[in-house]
């Protein structure tokens, strides 16, 4: 008992006089403050503790997407980081890992911008995928126009050995880019790095888009075409290459910017429209060209012929171009005031062009060839060029593939995005405005699970993405007289997939968690 009394006492004693224990580490300000909107790049980053640190990884991911490598050390309970002196305008994330005296790690995040809230642009690791689906884009419209087109003009209007040539390899890079948009498509939606493609994972997620159906439908009008070179009987050629360039219609037709805008018994015919009338016009260059070169005898006759159905063809292709551009500019201000119209402007420029060649070559070069059929090199000239605009012409227009039409900017201001959060222990809601890069209002409705008002003190919301090395940002909540919890003006500079977590204090001893991603466009 003396014994048992004793030790009591030494207890008792150590926790009276106890100075102290050590816990995990806490971030209590920061330097600038999390959030803040700055006039001027600031030269250091601040972050204070309550108690000694040691820095583990400190990252920074500047404005433009790109990771910027930071001079980091310890002084006190701060850590002090060295900004570099290039950083461009924006929204800047300083992203921390630091190990407390107890050895447990702590790690967070610091948004701060300089001259306003921005999204970032696409990280470094995204640019070669764009690039690779740019070239793609170029490769389908050339086996859809150039090959199909092609096969169209042998079967309908004539040519030689050579027209099969160019027609069959354009149209095996077609299919090839097809595949490959599919593919790329799936890396694109998922987030994935190149390997992937070996998974079957972005593939059927490709599939269930709408470029899906559309990429399948361009590969059969392409095969179609293919076949249409060895068909025995003209009767049966001219069906399937009509068959073929009625495909190629379609697969305009089943996706894109243009067709899902209303109202769509304008868009999508004018689209199916439109493509018909490029591979006429286009699919006819490459033979031309290699006609007017071989001196061939038959090319007075060829040339009338094209002429006869170029002429409401071009004009086919102008209306429904018109059309379309209508629909999605919306105001002449956006063709110069948004990345869509510079990029239609600049198409413009070239059918313009490519028009003027084509006038030149109807009234001047094509009666001098039906005078003397030697005399095909200023047309040979001439079709080259017009040849060398088309793929410009091309290569401009797979540029709509990463630019939304102003149409659709419009509308991004209301847009919203809804997350729903249900688990056995508790439903939340989560509204967010406008859901895009930049700073965004976020509305947080927490329910039971029989749908009543979830009855918290606290409400928290934590952001973070993994993979590009963003730690949690943590936002309190505030209960307003509407019933929900809000946390206004979050700025998220990268779109992508971020991780979101909901922390609910229902009580001093239960708190309620639930998990969610959120896409950010």
């Amino acid at each position: 008992m003396a014994r048992f009394v004793a030790g009591l006492a030494a207890l008792v004693s150590a926790l009276c006089f106890a100075t102290g224990v050590w816990a995990h580490a806490t971030l209590v300000s920061a330097e600038p403050a999390d959030g803040s909107v700055l006039a001027q790049p600031p030269k250091m980053v601040q972050l204070h503790f309550n108690e000694g640190v040691t820095p583990a990884v400190v990252s920074l991911i500047d404005a433009a997407g790109k990771a910027r490598d930071v001079a980091t050390r310890a002084v006190g309970q701060s850590v002090l980081m060295v900004l570099p002196e290039d950083l461009p305008q924006g929204t800047q994330i300083v992203s921390y890992r630091v190990v407390s005296q107890d050895g447990h790690p702590v790690a967070g995040s610091l948004v701060f911008s300089i001259g306003a809230v921005t999204g970032s642009a696409p990280p470094a690791n995204a640019r070669p995928l764009n690039v690779l689906i740019w070239l793609a884009r170029i490769g389908v419209y050339l086996g859809l126009f150039v090959g199909v087109g092609g096969a169209f003009f042998a079967g309908w209007i004539g040519q030689g050995r050579g027209g099969f040539i160019v027609s069959r390899g354009a149209l095996a890079i077609g299919v090839a880019s097809a595949a490959g948009s599919l593919g790329l498509q799936g890396i694109d939606l998922l987030n994935l790095p190149l390997s992937g493609l070996k998974t079957l994972a972005p593939w059927t997620s490709a599939l269930a888009t709408s470029l899906g159906p559309s990429l399948l439908i361009a590969m059969a009008s392409m095969a179609i075409a293919w076949v249409s070179w060895r068909s025995p009987g003209i009767r049966m050629a001219r069906a399937q290459t009509v068959l073929a360039v009625a495909g190629a219609g379609l697969s305009l037709a089943a996706s894109g910017h243009a067709v899902t805008a209303p109202p769509q018994w304008l868009t999508r015919p004018s689209m199916f429209l439109h493509g018909v009338a490029l591979a006429y016009w286009i699919g006819a260059l490459p033979p031309l060209a290699i006609m007017a070169r071989r001196r061939d005898d038959t090319l007075p006759r060829v040339l009338r012929r094209f002429s006869i159905g170029a002429v409401p063809m071009v004009a086919l292709l102008a209306a429904t171009g018109l059309a379309l551009s209508v629909v999605q500019l919306g105001s002449i201000s956006a063709l110069i005031g948004t990345r869509y119209g510079i990029i239609l402007s600049i198409k413009l420029a070239l059918v313009i062009l490519l028009l003027g060649l084509a006038a030149l070559n109807r009234l001047v070069y094509t009666p001098a060839v039906a005078a003397d059929h030697a005399n095909t090199m200023p047309l040979l000239r001439s079709i080259r060029l017009e040849c060398l605009i088309a793929v410009g012409i091309l290569a401009v227009v797979a540029g709509w593939r990463f630019t939304p039409p102003p149409r659709v900017l419009a509308d991004l201001p209301a847009a919203q995005l809804s997350v729903h959060i249900h688990t056995d222990a508790a439903m939340f809601q989560v509204l967010v405005s406008p859901g895009k890069v930049g700073a965004n209002d976020f509305v947080l409705q927490l329910m039971t699970v029989d749908a009543a008002v979830l009855p918290a003190r606290e409400a928290t919301l934590i952001l973070s993405m993994p993979e590009r090395g963003i730690e949690p940002i943590e936002r309190r909540a505030t209960l307003e007289s509407d019933g929900d919890w809000h946390v206004r003006g979050v700025a998220l500079p990268l779109a992508g997939r971020w991780r979101m977590q909901i922390d609910a204090l229902v009580t001093d001893f239960q708190k309620v968690s639930l998990q969610d991603e959120l896409q950010v466009r």
